[in-house]
């Protein structure tokens, strides 16, 4: 897949320099994937991956402790980072402020 928003990557990275590696580690997944569909990367991510509306999916890594939003379009094979989040901040999103990011 082609992943876009690298910035977003890098950002979260700086801010929260803990999480380097699993960030690092769940965005070589999605560049290395080649979904087909969501059923698809339902199985690759062992179930980590939710369609939560608008195109908008939620990627959970790192043990749940971090959310990445994400677009994603299976027939153009991009990806878009639309946020990542601890927990904690994913917690304090609504469902509407989700779907317009």
């Amino acid at each position: 897949m082609v992943v876009r928003s690298k910035k977003i990557v890098n950002e979260f990275i700086a801010k929260h320099s803990n999480s380097r590696e699993v960030v690092l580690t769940a965005y070589a997944i999605l560049k290395a994937a080649q979904w087909k569909n969501l059923n698809e990367a339902k199985q690759q991510t062992a179930n980590s991956l939710d369609y939560v509306g608008n195109d908008r999916y939620v990627y959970n890594v790192g043990g749940n402790d971090y959310r990445f939003i994400v677009m994603i379009f299976f027939r153009s094979r991009n990806i878009y980072i639309r946020g990542i989040f601890t927990h904690a901040q994913y917690n304090k999103l609504t469902t509407k402020q989700i779907e317009s990011m």
